[in-house]
This record gives C-alpha cells, structure tokens and sequence, in this order.
C-alpha cells in the first residue's frame, strides 16, 4: 500500500491521472510474463496510421480492448494487448508530399532514398503523438512488444506471404482496368473507392457508318474517353443491328475506322441499344475487347491530363477535355442530344479525386480460393464469432461476391515488392531477396498496399514466420478483435483468409464490433462539418475516465454513438459522487488495516443487504461483460454505485459510525471498506485512473488494483431476507418523503408517524430497524404495531405488508387526501386486473416457468392487500 496518499477535498481528474501511468509502465503491469500457470489472453491493436491525432472513435475502441484486457488480467490470465502502427501507405505519403510541397519542394527533388528519410522522420514523430495519447486514455499496453508494419520482422512476414502465394499462382501481374487515383497517381483497391450520386449527363452521339450507308447512336456520360475507342457492339440477336455486324464505323474527331461487334453483354433495352467500346478505360468494355481481341487505347497519362494518343486535346485536363469534345462534337452535328442524368461515381477515399478505370499493369490477388476458404470456416466449430451476430452476414457477402485484389500501389512508402525484372530479357523473379546477379536486374518500384502486410498482424506482429517464436506458439490465435463496422471488409475479412493460409487456424476467436461515434445530431463527424471532438480536448476539461465510460457503455455492440458533452459531465458527475463517497468512508475507517478487516460481527438489515447487492453486482457485471454488453454493465454499475451504496448504504452507515457501539462502528468500518474494495475491482477497467487512487488508500494487499484479483462471490454474505427487508424499509422512507413533499413539510420538521403491520414478522422488522425509521423519517414520535389508531386527518401510504400514517392536522383538505387515494385505489385496481388477466391465461401458466408463475401469484397478493388498505383508508377519512 503506498504510504502518505491523503485523498484531495474535490475531484480533480488531471491531478489524479497525472503519473499514474508512467507509474503503471515502470511496474511493468501490463507486460505479458509468459507464466505457465496462467491461461493467455490475447488481443492486438488495430494499428492506428501514423498520420496524425486519434479521433473518438480510436478512444472507443481501444477503451473497449482496455476494458477486456484490465478483466482478464485481474481474473488471473496471462494477457498480451500487443500495441503497434500502421504505415498507412497512400495516407502517409501524401501528407509528407503536403509538408514538402508546403516547402517548395516535391518527392522527385529530394529521390526515393531521401524522400523515405523524410518518412521516417514524420514517423518517429507521429508515432510518439501517438503513444501520449494511448497514455492519455490510460491504456494498458505491452510497450515491450510494440510493433510497426514495416519493421523488419513483419516486412520478412509480408515478402513470405507474397512469394509463397506468387509460388502458388495466387499472386500474379497482369494488364487490367483497375481504380486510379489521378491526385495521388496510384491504384486503388474497390473498397478505397467511395461512390457518390454526382449530377452528369448521357451525351447521345451519332457515329457514321464507313460505307455511307447511315450511322449508328450510342450515348455515353463520359465523352472523353471516345478517343480510345476501338469497336462498337451491339446485341447478336437485335433485329435493328444484326445486319451491321461486322460493318465498321467512322470514330468522329479520330478518323479511325472501328469495327461493329456482337456480344451477349449489350442490354438491347437500355438507350439506343448500341455501346461504344473503349477497353483501355472502361472495365466492362476490357472484358468485351478481350472477347473481341480488340487494341486498347489509353488517352490519358497517369495525372489526369490526355496523352498523345488524344491528338489535339493532348495535354488537356480530362474534365477540361470533355468540355472542348463535347463543342466539337456539337459544331460536327455528331452530338445532337444532351440528357442531365444523376449517377453514382467513384471518389478517392484518400484524396477525394474523382477515380479513373485506367489501364495498368499491376499485380493481383487471386482470391476466389482463399475466399472459399474463409466461407468454409463460418460453417465449423473454429469459426469467427461475430458480435453483433449479424455482422456475418456482411461478411459472407463480400466473400462470397469476391474480385481480385489489386495489391500494387505506385508509392515509395510501403513494402517494395520482392520483384526484380532483367534489364535485358524482361525475365521476373519474385523471391525474399534479390538475385544475386542484382547488377542486371531491376527491382519493382512499386509497393504493396496497406492492407496487405495489416491483413498478417495478428500472426505477423507474434514472431511469425518463425513458428518456434515464444509469442506466437503462446499467444496466437488471438482471443478477441475489435473494431469497428466499417472495416470489416478491408481490414477484418482479410486477416481471416490470410491466417486460415498461412497458419491454418482462424486469426481471433470473436471480433466486437462496434459502430461510428457521430455528432449530437447524429451527423458523421468530418472536418468539412467542423463538427469533430479532440479526444485530447475532453480528458483535458474532464478526465480519461469520464470521457471512457461515457464512449464504452453508451451504446450496445454494433451501434453507433452519439457524442454528448452533457452526459460526458453527467459521467464527471458519477465520478465525483464516487470521489466524495469513498472520501467519507477512508475519513471513517480509523486506519483500519487489510487485515483487521472482519466481516463475522453482528450486522444491521443494511449491511446484510448491501453484501446481498455487492454479489448480485460482482455476478451481473462479470456475465454481461464476457457477453460484451457493455451498455448494460454500465448501467449496472452505475445503479449500485449512486443508488444503493453511495443514497443508502453509506447514508445507514452513518448510524453506527457516529454512534458509541465499538463493534458495530468496526464491523460497519469493515463493511465500507470491502465493498468499496469490491466496488472499485468492478469499476476498475472502465475507469482505471480514479479506481486506482482510491484503493491505493484503501486498506489492501499487492501493489496496484491492475492486478488485484477480479471479485468473486461470496454465497455466505448473500441474504435474501435481508434484501427484502431492506427494499421494505426504503419503500417506507421514500413513501414518506413523498407524503411530506406533498404538502410541502420539511424533513426537518417533526411529525408523529404511525406503522401498521399486516404481520408479527413484518412488526419485528420494524421494530428492530427504528433507528433507521427514525434517521430517515424524523417523527416526532413514532407508533409500531398491528393495530393502531391513527386520527382522522392524515395522509396515507402503503408499503408491502405495511401502512404508513402521517396526521397532518391543518396541512391537507380530507377531500383532497380521499381524492389522492383514489387515484391510488385506481392504479392498484389496473396493476391486480393485469395480473390476474395473465395467471387466468391457461396458455401463460402451461409455458411459464414455476419461478415467473410464483412471481406472478406474489403480485397478484401484494396489489390486492395494498387496494385492500387503501380502501379502509378511504372509508375511515370518510367517516
């Protein structure tokens, strides 16, 4: 225990968090110590890219993984959260080119060397941005297994991935019509591309026919691309056209003389019915030319602007080009109709550029095999367990509808790829490393995408591919991802079909997912909006523990998250009534030491029921929790915490705290301060630096509560009885300060009080529990017993089993007192038909449980003898 801690008046989160974390890292509590007798539990970071600030989102999702980890560890596992960073390939490089372009400067001035030297720095930087802010949020990392995806054990695992699917046929290069970003001059993967309704137009055009016999009409949204034309096709079986096929036509502005073709693909329903085909920019259209053995034009260069095969708009922006094509074409009476049109096109998720179907060569995954793989998983006992359940249907479906991955992306931050070309011969050779001969041949400059060395972290950051490495034979698979939806396809899916390749077992045992944190009114956070939130900003005004709690039980599993600084201060709130409380019960335990504490004394209804509740608590937390139902632990917490200990347990406490009964006075001193050990415990991975403060001046045992033992019930301190006595005395306590609220009289002001029992063990229970009775009603005088008389004028209430009585001569109107009662007469008459309504129900008393039936009965007795009461109350004010 550490000596001299005095718990500071107000709660002042900054005061508390600061050094407490650097205090966690020096004891090294979060390291995984490889113990044999311990079980491993094991989750991996989801890499954040080295790019900038973490956002809200990153605060949700590694709270989560905290939460889970600090759990698991305090229930005894051997736990790894392993921590690390992305290299973030397209997301890097080009805010690096921003800084140099800022200096006058770009990537060709400086060469691929220097430029990576320039990377590197942001790197360093960036990452250590990164590392104060997980420090910020209390994170429980293993630092001494930090990671970064172009380290070199994970580039060893990437080249071994890439050479060992090249070996298998699963990796190849070839020409396609891939996604290009013209901003950032790289290919695109489909999932990189962000479709948007953007208004165009169909551009209806008339291409004459080469023998002067008429022309034919397409129609296109994207004129441009008419210079790379090289057919025209048109249904087989379309009556209008069959004859044309294998005629030609004359491509407007070009002159070249292109062939008519059939082919299955053409809708003879939509437009004219006739296409222009265009292989070099369009997807479909290199489909139709390789059908067709037809030459592929590409028009335009690698930044947007047309290249030489566009003739005389050469050098033209491509949107400018559309514009001077589309007059020249008017001016030729070639286009003769202008139809607005809203369409869905591709956008740059990176750069925000307007995507280009290009022709390249690039290099692709073949993954129709390791998808069936993935799919074949979901359908035995190893597979991944999605939470929300649903989320795997998300994820079948993009498996089950996969493309293959283009994985080159032509950057120079990132994994080169391990492929050499001859400079004579053009021969390639893909291998781990370069050939010997290396002075003729010439390595591939292009790198791999992102997501495909983040697709090996789970393996890939244990060591892998040395299969004896310590951490992996330990700690792979991993238990538990999370994330959020909105990478399931790039991120989630693929770490699973490359784990189930490479290391033939699934690459985590279950993926939580949670959904986006947006706006208050429920927009998505950007920039653009201006409405996002510095997670730095909220810990800075309130604290790491408020903002976590507040982000990691507002939502259930798979929802989105609405941010809201009144219930951020709402969570403050929680955690200053958790301050103060736990400030009054050290100030009242009189040293008291670990081990004198002693909970085999007498106790009083209170500390019986708050024992009761601390179990009910310990077991409700610890099932929610491993279904990861965070909202709903909250809320539990929450309710013990503020209700019942700090507005009861601590309120009764007071009694024998200021009272001369020396064994009472310790008992309740014991009582305080294992509950509130207990309490802390429960509340500990959600809240880890106030939890934390407070047991350190706690009396306790071990160093840290990071790995203090999770709390267990304890059947010999639940008891029932108590509980229901307790729940009756406080129906008593709040029925009369309702009562006197009612008629505006103060607690402060006496007023004698009668309790009528419906029984002699119900009279025992109150008699025995005056002084509490007394403390929270404050009568004048108090009157107990089975039959009372109680005068004419005053107000009523019923309890279970009991009537409360309260004269209030000159303080009510009898009349208004009979017309309350009948209200409440009303009430217990809807409550006693509803129930009897259901046990008269032959269906409901077959199915339901013995339990829920006796539930059902115990009701139905408790309305009826309370109507019962509140009707004799009403015939005696009557008189």
């Amino acid at each position: 225990m550490e000596e001299n801690l005095s718990m500071p008046t107000k709660y002042d989160p900054s005061s508390i968090e600061q050094g407490r974390y650097d205090w966690w890292i020096k004891g090294k509590f979060f390291e995984a110590k490889g113990e044999e007798q311990k079980q491993p539990y094991t989750i991996v970071i989801p890499p954040p890219n080295v790019t900038g600030k973490l956002h809200l989102g990153h605060a949700w999702d590694t709270s989560l993984q905290d939460i889970l980890t600090r759990m698991k560890r305090m229930q005894g596992y051997d736990v790894l959260w392993l921590p690390g960073m992305d290299h973030a390939g397209i997301a890097t490089q080009a805010k690096v080119e921003e800084k140099l372009r800022n200096e006058g400067k770009s990537r060709y001035d400086l060469g691929r060397e220097k430029f990576m030297e320039e990377t590197w720095k942001w790197k360093g930087e960036y990452a250590q941005h990164i590392r104060d802010q997980w420090a910020k949020l209390g994170l429980g990392l293993d630092y001494s297994r930090e990671r970064f995806t172009l380290d070199d054990g994970l580039s060893k695992a990437v080249r071994e991935v890439f050479v060992t699917l090249y070996r298998k046929g699963l990796i190849y290069r070839g020409e396609y019509i891939i996604n290009w970003d013209p901003a950032t001059k790289t290919a695109l993967s489909d999932i990189e591309v962000i479709h948007k309704d953007v208004q165009g137009a169909f551009y209806h055009m008339r291409y004459p026919l080469a023998d002067g016999s008429g022309h034919i009409e397409i129609a296109t949204t994207r004129p441009e691309t008419m210079l790379g034309d090289t057919a025209v096709a048109v249904h087989p079986e379309d009556g209008r056209y069959k004859h044309l096929i294998g005629k030609t036509v004359i491509l407007p502005i070009v002159g070249r003389e292109i062939p008519i073709v059939g082919d299955d693909y053409v809708d003879m329903e939509f437009g004219s019915g006739a296409v222009k085909i265009t292989p070099a920019h369009d997807p479909n259209d290199f489909e139709i030319g390789n059908r067709h053995n037809l030459e592929r034009v590409l028009v335009m260069n690698e930044d947007g602007t047309m290249n030489q095969n566009a003739g005389k708009y050469q050098d033209m922006d491509r949107f400018d080009c559309r514009k001077q094509i589309i007059k020249d074409l008017q001016e030729q009476g070639i286009l003769f109709k202008i139809e607005e049109h809203m369409h869905s096109v591709g956008h740059s998720e990176r750069s925000g550029a307007v995507v280009e179907p290009y022709l390249s060569t690039q290099w692709f995954v073949r993954m129709q095999p390791l998808a069936d793989q993935a799919i074949a998983l979901q359908n035995s006992e190893e597979k991944v367990n999605f939470v929300p359940e649903r989320f795997e249907n998300t994820y079948l479906r993009w498996m089950e509808n996969i493309r293959d991955w283009c994985i080159s992306r032509q950057l120079w931050w990132g994994h080169r790829i391990p492929a050499w070309y001859h400079k004579e011969t053009g021969e390639v050779y893909v291998d781990h490393e370069p050939p010997e001969d290396i002075e003729n041949w010439e390595q591939d400059k292009d790198v791999l995408d992102t997501w495909f060395s983040s697709a090996l972290w789970p393996f890939s950051t244990m060591g892998w591919p040395d299969e004896g490495a310590a951490d992996y034979k330990r700690h792979y698979p991993t238990d538990a991802l999370v994330t959020g939806y909105d990478i399931i396809f790039f991120w989630v899916s693929r770490m699973i079909f490359q784990g189930l390749e490479f290391t033939g077992k699934r690459p985590f045992k279950d993926v939580l997912i949670h959904g986006l944190v947006r706006a208050e009114d429920g927009r998505k956070m950007s920039k653009s909006l201006g409405n996002g939130v510095d997670p730095m900003d909220v810990i800075s005004q309130y604290g790491a523990d408020s903002l976590r709690f507040f982000l990691t039980t507002g939502s259930s599993p798979g929802q989105d998250l609405r941010y809201s600084t009144e219930k951020v201060e709402a969570t403050w709130n929680f955690a200053n009534k958790i301050w103060n409380a736990s400030r009054f019960a050290l100030m009242n335990m009189n040293g008291l030491k670990y081990e004198e504490i002693d909970l085999s004394g007498e106790k009083s209804v209170a500390d019986k029921w708050i024992l009761t509740r601390l179990n009910e608590t310990i077991e409700t937390v610890t099932r929610l929790s491993d279904r990861y139902e965070f909202g709903e632990v909250g809320r539990v917490l929450y309710n013990f915490i503020w209700d019942e200990f700090c507005d009861w347990y601590i309120e009764m406490a007071k009694l024998p705290l200021y009272g001369e009964d020396e064994a009472a006075k310790k008992t309740t001193r014991s009582i305080l301060a294992y509950v509130l050990d207990n309490t802390m415990r429960l509340l500990h991975p959600f809240m880890p630096f106030i939890t934390e403060e407070i047991w350190q001046n706690l009396p306790h045992e071990g160093e840290s509560i990071t790995n203090a033992n999770w709390p267990k019930v304890d059947p010999e301190l639940s008891d029932n009885q108590a509980a229901e006595d307790m729940k009756l005395l406080v129906e008593i306590i709040r029925s009369v300060r309702n009562i006197r609220s009612e008629v505006n009289t103060p607690l402060s002001k006496k007023v004698d009080m009668f309790l009528k029992a419906k029984d002699e063990k119900t009279l025992r229970m109150l008699e025995k529990n005056r002084g509490f009775i007394v403390r929270f009603c404050n009568p004048d005088e108090l009157t107990i017993g089975n039959d009372v008389n109680a005068p004419e004028k005053a107000m009523t209430a019923v309890a279970t089993g009991v009537e409360i009585i309260m004269p209030l001569e000159g303080l009510i109107n009898i009349e208004e007192e009979v017309a309350r009662l009948q209200k409440e007469k009303e009430k217990l008459d809807k409550e006693v038909e509803r129930v009897q309504k259901k046990l008269a129900n032959e269906g409901f008393v077959k199915k339901a449980p013995e339990k829920v039936i006796e539930e059902e009965r115990a009701k139905e007795k408790d309305y009826t003898e309370k109507r019962s009461a509140v009707e004799a109350r009403i015939r005696e004010l009557r008189g």
